[in-house]
């Protein structure tokens, strides 16, 4: 058995991780976390953590999981740059799995598009369409911005001067470094990820549909069981999942 503690466990995602893992029989819940409760029991009672809370406080959970020596997995996005810094901080004392998104199709469209990026070069327009349900919080998605990086990554050009995102009025004609991310939020989405590739004479669109939040919450149960007894470090589930290599 696996002992596991979950920050943001009222929320959406912890509450799906809570009930997959009680499914599964391998995990005891040493802690369900949510706000007013104590965080460093329930870490100290713990194997493992995984953070669905908020921006905001996985940087407290990743400080509290550093100084008990405990792994962690954190699934909030929209963190500030201050607050990825002091992550980065404790990834230097233990292992942290952070990803914008657990699902095992995304991380293999990731994967995908960095393939679709380099082989069709910048003759081809790249714009991505993220849809979610409407109280979603932060816009773009973690998953449409990290999707972004990828393809500035591959094109060695900064995210920051060519993401667009929407466009209204008279923007003028697109220019060839753009990158289009484009956020629409209704009904009770769980998650739409479209990458489109537009060429001359032909179009290539990549697309993952999530129907249900048991997706995120098996994959992040993954990611905690593979983060054990890892090596201190900042991991992604593209590493969880075997789809990239480190040196």
């Amino acid at each position: 058995m696996i002992r596991l503690a979950v920050t943001g466990a009222k929320g959406r995602m912890g509450r799906a991780v809570l009930a997959q893992a009680r499914r599964l029989g391998e995990w005891e819940v040493a802690g369900a976390i949510d706000q007013g409760d104590a965080l460093e029991p329930a870490l100290l009672r713990s194997d493992v953590a995984i953070d669905f809370s908020s921006h905001a406080f996985s940087t407290v959970v990743a400080e509290a999981s550093a100084a008990a020596g405990k792994p962690l997995v954190i699934g909030t996005t929209g963190h500030l740059p201050e607050e990825l810094l002091r992550v980065r901080r404790a990834a230097e004392r233990i292992p942290i799995v952070r990803a914008p998104n657990f699902s095992t199709g995304v991380n293999l469209l990731f994967y995908l598009v960095r393939k679709a990026a380099a082989v069709l070069g910048e003759g081809f327009d790249p714009e991505i369409v993220e849809a979610h349900h409407r109280e979603k919080r932060d816009a773009p998605s973690g998953t449409a911005r990290r999707l972004a990086e990828i393809v500035a990554e591959v094109r060695g050009i900064s995210l920051e001067k060519a993401a667009r995102y929407g466009r209204e009025g008279e923007p003028g004609p697109r220019k060839a470094e753009e990158i289009g991310i484009h956020a629409i939020r209704a009904g009770q989405i769980v998650g739409l990820h479209t990458v489109l590739f537009a060429g001359s004479g032909e179009v290539l669109e990549l697309t993952h549909r999530a129907e249900t939040r048991d997706t995120f919450a098996l994959g992040s149960l993954r990611a905690a069981r593979w983060v054990v007894g890892k090596p201190p470090g900042m991991y992604s589930m593209e590493d969880v999942l075997g789809l990239v290599e480190r040196e």
